[in-house]
């Protein structure tokens, strides 16, 4: 079997079938011109890439991609569209040739940086030597994690991990106390009706 022939396996399908979902939502985002739409299609986004994640046994990474892509970022988009319009307003098609530009060249660029990179599961890859094969065969001995990732995250580098979870976390905070700032404050209400007689202006 060469490089480009690839059994279809149940996962492998599972995987091509997850792909195609996601391709298709992206497409959808950028159709619609409703927000309400786009926010909804980029939660249906996230849980599609944790779902992708989770076939990939990379658990820890769909379960921050669920919380804070599907959820958090979800619930932060909503607050947001209250103080907007509920749909983008139109706007003139035109030309950005030094956009177009800059977008062929990265891509060239990412597509030529994709060469000389090792076979998938390729043991003598540069990932899995060195340091990445003395944990593939020490973290079943020193941690009871089946998955090798999820063990580095929780212990090996369990207080950095800690810390980009109060990171995140505080962030959020931060956000939603600027989405409710005027009303946490007792701000009042702004209307555009015009003042009755005798009401104050």
């Amino acid at each position: 079997m060469s490089a480009f022939e690839v059994e279809l396996t149940p996962i492998v399908f599972l995987d091509l079938s997850l792909l195609t979902m996601l391709i298709l939502v992206a497409f959808a985002m950028l159709r619609s011109r409703h927000l309400f739409a786009v926010v909804m299609l980029s939660g249906i986004y996230s849980l599609l890439s944790a779902a992708f994640f989770v076939s990939l046994d990379a658990v820890d990474v769909a379960f921050t991609e669920a919380a804070v892509g599907a959820g958090v970022s979800t619930v932060l988009m909503l607050a947001g569209m209250l103080l907007t319009a509920r749909r983008e307003k139109p706007k003139t098609p035109g030309r950005a040739p030094v956009a177009l530009a800059v977008v062929f060249v990265t891509g060239a660029a990412l597509a030529y940086a994709t060469i000389d990179m090792p076979a998938f599961g390729d043991p003598d890859a540069p990932a899995n030597s060195y340091v990445g094969q003395q944990y593939v065969d020490e973290t079943p001995n020193d941690i009871a994690v089946p998955n090798i990732v999820t063990a580095v995250l929780a212990s090996y580098r369990g207080f950095d991990t800690m810390g980009e979870t109060m990171v995140i976390f505080t962030a959020g905070v931060a956000v939603m106390l600027l989405l409710g700032l005027g009303s946490a404050r007792g701000g009042r209400e702004v209307s555009d009706a015009e003042p009755e007689d005798g009401e104050a202006k």
